[in-house]
């Protein structure tokens, strides 16, 4: 236990220190707010607070930093504990350790090559080597030989039919693309060094902003290693109303599949209205990356104690 905990302490120094080196400031924003995140894919934990109703614990710190940063803060970044309701298993935990930051005048591009950098450090061996980079596009086409972005629906969704050996009729596109990536293409990626995708879809935008092409395609990425996936991150999106339209056709998918509806956070809304500066972002679930650096083949190996401990 006591190595366990010794390593977990390392990182988390190493941590500090690459972004005291870089002048990058630690910040720390509540984990409650009476707002919550919207996206269909996530779920967030709930509790009553006398005199003040419901609250939800953070799924991520992203939208506090942000108001942050527009009130001027300038670059900076935060550890901290965020909670997801979903079940546990190797990979995951409903409790975990998220390092997020912030660089003002990045794109995605300019914070892959620090997320490398800082990714490289942390995990070292072969890990410390120049990374490898595919596109949304190019990675589907390497696995599987398809065309992500103008795949005809019904072969998309029998090609998930077949990988995942399950009956996949009412699932939309984002869903079949996201299930062919985590069952097929992300455990394959990161074998020896770390390996970035780029370039999502833009209806798997979330929070980034739109890159003009044919299609068009968001400004975010992710990382992996042993096929794990480590981070995602963002180009930020600093339009108040595109913004707000999102979070409202989340909202209208949760309805249709029957899952609770939850508060628009609108400070969050109102602070992008103010005026965001142009920014990249980046989440890192800091427990996989203990896994990765440790050769843990489980997510309770890297914990002092797993909710069944609790």
């Amino acid at each position: 236990m006591r190595a366990r905990l010794q390593a977990r302490a390392q990182l988390l120094q190493r941590c500090r220190q690459f972004f005291a080196d870089r002048n990058v400031l630690e910040v720390d924003t509540p984990l409650l707010s009476p707002s919550a995140v919207t996206d269909v894919h996530l779920a967030s934990l709930a509790t009553e607070v006398a005199g003040h109703g419901r609250y939800y614990l953070q799924t991520s710190p992203e939208y506090p930093m942000k108001r942050l940063l527009s009130l001027g803060v300038g670059d900076c970044y935060q550890i901290c504990k965020v909670f997801r309701d979903e079940e546990s298993g190797r990979h995951h935990h409903p409790e975990f350790t998220m390092l997020e930051w912030y660089r003002l005048g990045f794109d995605q591009h300019r914070l892959m090559d620090e997320v490398e950098q800082l990714l490289g450090q942390l995990i070292g061996g072969t890990y410390a080597a120049p990374a490898e980079r595919w596109s949304y596009r190019a990675v589907f086409e390497h696995y599987l030989s398809i065309n992500p972005h103008s795949c005809p629906l019904g072969t998309l969704r029998s090609l998930a039919e077949d990988r995942a050996q399950a009956r996949l009729v009412d699932a939309d596109r984002d869903t079949l693309l996201e299930l062919l990536m985590g069952v097929v293409i992300g455990p394959a990626l990161g074998h020896g060094r770390l390996t970035f995708i780029h370039d999502f879809p833009a209806s798997q935008a979330a929070l980034a902003r739109l890159l003009p092409g044919d299609p068009p395609v968001a400004a975010r990425f992710e990382a992996y290693a042993r096929g794990l996936e480590l981070c995602n991150g963002f180009h930020e999106l600093a339009d108040a109303n595109e913004q707000r339209r999102r979070f409202e056709a989340d909202l209208a998918a949760r309805r249709g599949h029957g899952l609770p509806t939850v508060p628009i956070d609108e400070r969050f809304l109102a602070t992008l209205a103010d005026g965001l500066p142009d920014c990249a972002g980046v989440a890192v679930g800091l427990d996989r990356v203990l896994m990765v650096a440790s050769g843990a083949n489980s997510i309770a190996d890297v914990l002092a104690f797993t909710l069944a401990d609790s």
